[in-house]
């Protein structure tokens, strides 16, 4: 438990900080006290543009952990820099939010896993898709037993284009084109990560994993997605489920964010759910959708707003902070999630159907 305002010190000023921010500045049980990027002109304006004037900026991580009134630490970097910039904050006394994935193998996951489970404090792999307005109720309907028992989930990812997208700086791009820095490609594996979590949150843990990963170079020859791609999955119980994954270079997408679009379908003993939109939308449907007994239901009184899905993200992390709650997810459950994506990618490098083991397993 924290007593008093939380101090936060956020490394990694890049476009996504953003969202991390709202919480943290509107939220009576944090503030932020100090920002760290290379580029410390990045940093500046974002400090700026929060109404953090004269806050400290540090051009390197350990100067801003030096720093005793940073409580906790938002680590917002490229994959490969996750684990030593995590280990540091831990040995540092702070409480840690890492960005997802949490690392680049299990065998680092482990070595996380254990400083996190050592050190007594708070950690968690931040992860907002879970915390999406329309899953919340999803998952409220599901335990209610609106559709009965969960038999498979199918998750649709959709790229495509937008007019009105954030616009993704190259530097962002470019490490993600980097199979050493990012660990994967930036749809099934880093975007990937919010569907596996997804699919465990529904579901639970996978019993096997087979998948078929594309290629594609986007017309800017800017990206090489790892599109199109299919990945099914098997549950105990004889359930199923399947993330597909599909570039559409024409496909027009409403957002405030990235251009993609994230459907999914839940089917059960009694009826199904459907949830529409995430990153962003494809026309007018419900965000979320139920059929049982005959009827169609539609619930159009659920916030959508992607940034929504952040805010819910921090804010149940600094409620477990302040009162002594487990955060979500904790070091361990991103580990479960990493094995899930590296039991995907292994499987689309040897063509054969992949096992997921709760220790060891894909990636160690």
């Amino acid at each position: 438990m924290h007593s008093g305002p939380i101090g936060v010190g956020i490394v990694g000023a890049g476009r996504i900080s953003d969202l991390h921010a709202i919480e943290y500045l509107a939220s009576p049980l944090a503030r932020i006290v100090a920002l760290c990027d290379v580029d410390t002109a990045r940093a500046s304006a974002r400090a700026a543009a929060w109404g953090l004037d004269g806050i400290p900026i540090d051009d390197h991580a350990d100067s801003l952990l030096a720093r005793p009134e940073v409580d906790l630490v938002e680590i917002l970097l490229p994959h490969h820099l996750h684990l030593e910039t995590a280990l540091k904050a831990i040995d540092a006394g702070k409480i840690v939010s890492l960005q997802k994935p949490m690392c680049l193998s299990l065998g680092e996951a482990d070595r996380l896993v254990a400083a996190a489970e050592a050190s007594g404090r708070p950690f968690k792999v931040f992860e907002n898709f879970l915390f999406y307005p329309p899953v919340l109720r999803a998952r409220k309907l599901i335990a209610e037993g609106a559709i009965g028992a969960p038999l498979s989930i199918r998750i649709k990812s959709n790229p495509g284009r937008s007019a009105t997208a954030w616009d993704v700086p190259e530097s962002a791009i470019a490490w993600r084109q980097r199979p050493e820095q990012s660990g994967g490609g930036p749809l099934v594996f880093d975007d990937g990560h919010h569907k596996f979590a997804l699919a465990r949150h529904f579901m639970g843990e996978p019993e096997e994993v087979h998948a078929f990963i594309g290629r594609t170079e986007t017309a800017d020859r800017r990206q090489r997605l790892d599109a199109p791609s299919i990945v099914s999955f098997r549950f105990p119980g004889n359930r199923i489920g399947n993330l597909e994954v599909v570039h559409s270079p024409e496909l027009e997408i409403a957002t405030r964010h990235y251009a993609q679009d994230d459907r999914v379908e839940i089917t059960g003993s009694r009826g199904v759910i459907w949830l529409n939109g995430g990153h962003g939308r494809l026309g007018d449907a419900a965000p979320l959708a139920l059929y049982r007994d005959g009827a169609l239901t539609e619930f159009r009184d659920v916030e959508t707003g992607w940034e929504q899905s952040f805010v819910l993200s921090t804010r149940h992390f600094l409620e477990a902070v302040s009162e002594g709650g487990r955060p979500v997810l904790t070091a361990r459950e991103g580990r479960q999630v990493l094995r899930f994506a590296l039991a995907a990618l292994e499987s689309a490098r040897e063509g054969r159907p992949v096992p997921v083991q709760a220790e060891g397993g894909p990636g160690a």
